[in-house]
């Protein structure tokens, strides 16, 4: 199982970015997904989820209404789009496989968003 991120970078507030996750060695299509973060100085936080076929989607309060998770079974790529970008999203973003509800067996390496002006 390998996972990939990438698309991360400095942005400035109110700017937006988009994170992709490029996933190997499983049947992508058959595992809900999400995206985690971590601050520097704490501890991961959920950020958003997608079932296997991308019908249902589900987000932290904290980036509902500005970030929006994605995924392309076809291309075993996983998204999000984060706009509104504010200072306190600065984290490193992973995705990961998703065994249940906030449960996960596999991250990838993440992909570090900074946001300051």
């Amino acid at each position: 199982v390998q996972l990939v991120e990438s698309g991360g970078g400095l942005v400035q507030p109110g700017g937006s970015l988009t994170l992709s996750c490029v996933a190997s060695g499983f049947t992508f299509s058959s595992y809900d997904m999400s995206w985690v973060r971590q601050a520097p100085g704490k501890g991961p936080e959920w950020v958003s989820a997608i079932d296997t076929g991308g019908r249902s989607t589900y987000y932290a309060d904290s980036v509902k209404g500005r970030f929006t998770i994605s995924r392309d079974n076809a291309k075993n790529t996983l998204y999000l789009q984060m706009n509104s970008l504010k200072p306190e999203d600065t984290a490193l973003y992973y995705c990961a496989r998703g065994t249940g509800w906030r449960k996960y067996d596999y991250w990838g390496q993440g992909t570090q968003v900074t946001v300051s002006s």
